[in-house]
């Protein structure tokens, strides 16, 4: 599953750096998750770390509208990190 970044989103700019799958940029009002790109971390961390430097509490979720079993996030990270050796 995706993440999503909520209406709680102060545009802090914590998150932006951290994402590794470059998912995250600024959006009309606030910070967005591209659920194509979120992997929750899976290849790279143990826990999202967009989550982890947020400081405000529930702010990042996991998106209800882009469910993924871990299996699926790791086939995401192939795709997007190793599609060239494919």
């Amino acid at each position: 599953m995706a993440l999503l970044i909520t209406e709680k989103c102060t545009n802090c700019d914590m998150c932006l750096p951290e994402c590794p799958n470059q998912a995250i940029s600024i959006g009309e009002h606030i910070y967005e998750i591209d659920p194509l790109l979120c992997t929750e971390c899976v290849g790279h961390y143990d826990a999202p770390t967009c989550q982890a430097c947020c400081p405000i509490n529930k702010c990042i979720i996991k998106d209800p509208d882009h469910i993924e079993d871990q299996e699926t996030l790791w086939e995401k990270f192939i795709l997007i990190h190793h599609a060239d050796e494919l």
